[in-house]
């Protein structure tokens, strides 16, 4: 079944989001349910039925999608999550992405409660809806051709609620880890908006989070949540289409640069901050080596990001790194239109970024990562997968490109 390709999603969250919620709007956007459950089926996980239906919030149209089990709420280790996941045949982007939020829910639960990643019992996560939910949404972007993902400032809710481990303030613990650095508000809503689920993926996901960019909207979904509210419908809203600012190679404002003087600091720490900054959003990190007082040796770190992710930045390297000080300044840049292509080749599928200057194309890469899947899993060299993906790419253009 042929997908269809979108450049960048926007995950307008003003009634919070779950995963049921995401998988709405994905079919609502056009993804085949009947793709979904037979990508589903590739799971170890047996006793669930899939329903999506129309539903009417507060005079929206939205869809709901529903996860119907006869299994009660069932424990489970993230390793035995995992090992499911991993024993399927899924696409390897959909397993890696399905881990990794997997994962942080483990690493929100464990920072929670004192443990470690390998004691947490999951509860309500660990159950097959959220294991539905959470690869389900990983099949849909895969079937959008893993669109570049925006969100929102997340309403939270407000108030308490119940779960396994008793009544819990909005945003539940685990949720609230979960949403460090990420822009939250609540307008009084009684509940709890924001699930553990949804707010896994969507940190997974996304890129940045704020205000809606400039853009040009193409379609537009709504996945319906299963309470009603008297404020307004609750809906989570995903925009689908194109950057107004990845059109041509036109300036674009909003861009910040900040900069810090390690020294002092094993290097391999710098390793584990850059994982950490990029999972909140930056647009890239980088550093170079600096001469420092006293003819010291150090790293000049230096972080291009959005501004509402200034303050979560900054609390990582103050927390993380040697740094006494951070220098930033917002400045102007200029961005090709870039969209991601997925490829088959002999050895599998590979996500290849394409950048486009006036509708030409001018440069494209294979996605590092997954052609490092490929090569670890048929054994072969990197260069040979990545060298197949380029011929395969340039097969699918119908012409050679300088």
């Amino acid at each position: 079944m042929g997908s269809q390709r979108c450049e960048t999603l926007y995950f307008d969250c003003f009634s919070g989001i779950s995963g049921d919620m995401i998988l709405g709007a994905l079919v609502d956007l056009g993804l085949p349910p009947e793709h979904l459950a037979s990508e589903l089926e590739k799971l170890s996980v047996r006793n669930f039925h899939l329903k999506s239906y129309r539903v009417d919030k507060a005079g929206i149209q939205a869809t709901k999608y529903d996860v119907e089990t006869g299994e009660e709420h069932h424990h489970r280790h993230y390793s035995t999550i995992e090992k499911i996941i991993r024993g399927s045949t899924l696409d390897a982007w959909v397993q890696d992405n399905a881990c990794r939020s997997f994962l942080r829910l483990a690493e929100a639960e464990a920072k929670v409660h004192g443990t470690t990643v390998e004691k947490v019992h999951f509860h309500e996560v660990g159950a097959v809806d959220a294991i539905v939910d959470i690869v389900g949404t990983f099949v849909g972007l895969h079937w959008l051709g893993a669109p570049r993902c925006l969100a929102s400032a997340l309403n939270v809710g407000w108030g308490t609620v119940d779960c396994a481990h008793g009544t819990m303030p909005v945003p539940a613990p685990a949720t609230a880890e979960l949403l460090k650095g990420v822009p939250v508000y609540s307008n009084r809503i009684g509940g709890e908006l924001v699930t553990p689920t949804g707010a896994a993926i969507l940190t997974t996901i996304c890129r940045s989070f704020g205000e809606l960019p400039g853009f040009r909207v193409e379609k537009i979904g709504y996945g319906a949540g299963s309470r009603d509210h008297k404020e307004g419908a609750n809906v989570l809203r995903v925009l689908s289409g194109r950057r107004v600012d990845s059109d041509s190679a036109s300036p674009d404002s909003g861009v910040w640069v900040l900069e810090a003087n390690i020294d002092d600091m094993s290097p391999q720490i710098i390793g584990y901050v850059q994982g950490k900054l990029f999972e909140l959003g930056v647009h890239d990190v980088f550093t170079c080596p600096v001469q420092m007082k006293k003819n010291r040796p150090g790293i000049l770190l230096t972080v291009i990001l959005p501004m509402e992710l200034l303050d979560g930045v900054s609390k990582v390297l103050f927390e993380e790194t040697t740094t006494l000080g951070l220098r930033y300044h917002q400045c102007h840049r200029q961005v090709l239109e870039r969209t991601v292509e997925p490829v088959e080749g002999p050895l599998g599928r590979v996500s290849v970024k394409v950048a486009r200057m006036d509708g030409r194309i001018v440069s494209f890469s294979p996605e590092y990562e997954e052609c490092k899947v490929l090569a670890h899993r048929h054994q072969v060299p990197f260069k040979q997968v990545q060298r197949q993906v380029v011929q395969e790419f340039l097969k699918q253009q119908g012409k050679q490109l300088g």
